[in-house]
C-alpha cells in the first residue's frame, strides 16, 4: 500500500511537500507575528529580516543537529546534507540557533520593548505556526511516521514498512490546543506579569515534546530520540526558570513601589 505522497509532479517540475508545507507555515506565522506586535504597540518595519534571520538559523539549526546526531548515516555521503526534502530537521537544533540570533537582533533592532513583551507578543504566534507546519511539514516526509501501530488510525509512510502512528497529526493538534489555551490566558489576563506567557508555553511544550519522543518516536525518529527528549525537558526547566525570575523581579518591584 502506497504511504503518504511525498510529492507532487507538474510536468517537469517536482514538488516536495515537505519543504512546500514548512514554507506555507513559515509564512502564516509571519503575518500572525507582525498582526500580534502591531496589536502590542511593536514597529514591525524590520520585522521582514529579523523573520528570514530566524528561519535562516532555524534551518542551519536544524540540519545540524540532525546530521550530527545521525552522523552514522550522513557520513561520507556530502549529498545526503542538503536532502532537505527526505527530512532530517531537528526540531531543538532550529531553536538552539534561532534563539540567541532572535535575543541579539530584537536586543539592537528594539531596544525600547522589553524582551518578555517582545516574546510574549509573538510565542503564541510561533506555537500556532508549529502546528500548522507539523501538519503540512513532516506529515509528507519520508520515514514521517511513528512507531508501527496495528490501530484504525495509523497510516502508511514512505521508507516505513506497515501502518505507522501518524505523530505529525498528533503533534499538530497539540500544538494547536496549547495555542488555544495561551490565547484563553492571555484573554482572561490570568498571567499579568510579561514573559509568564512565554514561560507557560515552554514548560508545556517541552514537556509535551519530550513525551512525544519517548511514548510515540524513539529511535525509529532517526533523530536523536535521547537528545530530543533531554532537550524537551531542559526547554520545560527552563520555562520554570523564566517563570521564577520573572515573579521574583515583579515581586521586587511591587515591593519597592
Amino acid at each position: 500500500m502506497s504511504g503518504v505522497p511525498t510529492s507532487v509532479h507538474l510536468g517537469p517540475l517536482v514538488f516536495h511537500l515537505y519543504g512546500l508545507g514548512l514554507g506555507v507555515a513559515a509564512y502564516v506565522t509571519f503575518l500572525y507575528c507582525e498582526r500580534r506586535l502591531r496589536r502590542h504597540g511593536v514597529d514591525v518595519a524590520r520585522f521582514g529580516r529579523y523573520a528570514a534571520a530566524l528561519i535562516v538559523a532555524g534551518l542551519v539549526g536544524a540540519r545540524a543537529a540532525n546530521i550530527a546526531t545521525n552522523w552514522s548515516y550522513y557520513a561520507g555521503h556530502p549529498g545526503r546534507w542538503i536532502a532537505v526534502w527526505q527530512g532530517g530537521l531537528a526540531s531543538f537544533g532550529g531553536i538552539a540557533l534561532a534563539l540567541p540570533v532572535g535575543v541579539v537582533l530584537q536586543r539592537r533592532w528594539w531596544p525600547a520593548t522589553g524582551l518578555a513583551t517582545f516574546c510574549d507578543a509573538v510565542v503564541p504566534a510561533l506555537v500556532a505556526g508549529w502546528a500548522l507546519g507539523r501538519v503540512l511539514g513532516p506529515q509528507f516526509m519520508v520515514n514521517g511516521g511513528g512507531h508501527a501501530t496495528t490501530s484504525w488510525f495509523g497510516l502508511h509512510y514512505h521508507g516505513q514498512v506497515g501502518k505507522r502512528v501518524p505523530v505529525p497529526l498528533i503533534q499538530g493538534a497539540e500544538d494547536a490546543a496549547l495555542w488555544l489555551a495561551l490565547l484563553h490566558l492571555e484573554a482572561r489576563r490570568t498571567l499579568r506579569a510579561a514573559g509568564q506567557l512565554s514561560a507557560v508555553a515552554m514548560f508545556v511544550w517541552g514537556l509535551v515534546r519530550a513525551y512525544d519522543e519517548h511514548w510515540l518516536l524513539g529511535e525509529e525518529s532517526h533523530s536523536g530520540s535521547v537528545g530530543v527528549q533531554l532537550a524537551g525537558l531542559a526547554l520545560a526547566l527552563g520555562g520554570v526558570l523564566v517563570w521564577w525570575r520573572v515573579r521574583r523581579h515583579d515581586g521586587l518591584r511591587t515591593a519597592s513601589d
